[in-house]
């Protein structure tokens, strides 16, 4: 299975890069048949069309690093040692790790509401196959384009793309009133300065989004691996409503999927700016 698609602006001009984790929607044959569920249920734990909306990232300079394998088959937002002893065979407990412990593991065990993926359990060689077929080489591809910044800007802000259902945030209050529609995750400044995710958030303001920060999501592999605001490396996770594009339970746009569309292709053109610079020689 191929790890991922990557589409490059013909001329990188911003240190920022856009990276869509859990958009993938490869559900093969094989896998379908070998999970006890059907391929809608499945889908429940993806971040469907998130790719889409983030697909004009390259017209404004930047990067966009999208999934094909499903999360539900491996998550490339874990850490390759997140594994499940309640799902893989030979896999010893190890201290608390909550993720692992709801069967969100880097291969997980369960999708949206804890409905399990298989009947009984699967083989070591199988995640490793999984890992070494699909979350390596997309994590080399993120590492590379994230060193490639640096080289070119001095600093590389990874956005990281996600989508929540509805009913996480249906009892989070924002303090400018009313739900959130974007959170943005930082790790609590841990994984971004300040002063990129203060921008960051006023480009969603600036469209009419009501944004959050760290709550209900705070960031979880990919911010914590790649957030190293000290080195000029920032990440920060956004999380966007999915009743504002899509219907959750059939798992298709919805009549608002272009207009929103458009609106986030303003807010990306917005975000690139925190990261643009002149660079003469960037087209030799």
């Amino acid at each position: 299975m191929q790890a991922y698609h990557l589409k490059m602006p013909d001329i990188r001009t911003t240190s920022v890069v856009f990276a869509s984790p859990h958009s993938g929607r490869d559900y093969s044959r094989s896998f379908v048949r070998r999970s006890i569920l059907d391929e809608m249920t499945l889908r429940s734990s993806e971040d469907a069309f998130v790719d889409m909306l983030f697909s004009a990232a390259p017209n404004h300079g930047a990067p966009l690093l999208a999934a094909i394998a499903p999360r539900a088959w491996i998550d490339v937002n874990r850490s390759p040692d997140e594994l499940d002893p309640a799902l893989i065979d030979g896999v010893r407990k190890t201290a608390h790790n909550p993720r692992v412990a709801s069967g969100l593991g880097v291969v997980p065990r369960v999708v949206a509401n804890g409905r399990a993926i298989y009947r009984g359990k699967i083989s070591r060689r199988d995640v490793t196959a999984r890992i070494d077929e699909v979350w390596r080489p997309w994590h080399d591809a993120l590492s590379t384009l994230m060193d490639d910044a640096v080289a070119l800007f001095g600093e590389s802000i990874l956005i990281d793309c996600h989508s929540m259902p509805h009913e996480a945030i249906e009892t989070i209050s924002n303090p400018q009133g009313g739900r959130p529609e974007i959170v943005l995750g930082d790790r609590f400044g841990a994984a971004a300065a300040a002063e990129v995710v203060d921008r960051i958030e006023a480009a969603f303001t600036a469209a009419g989004l009501r944004v959050a920060r760290n709550a209900p999501f705070a960031g979880a592999f990919v911010t914590q691996h790649y957030g190293r605001p000290v080195r000029d490396r920032h990440v920060v996770q956004i999380e966007i409503d999915r009743s504002l594009y899509m219907n959750e339970q059939a798992v298709r746009p919805n009549n608002n999927f272009d207009t929103f569309r458009a609106l986030i292709d303003r807010v990306v053109a917005d975000v690139t700016r925190i990261g643009r610079a002149d660079i003469p020689l960037a087209a030799e």
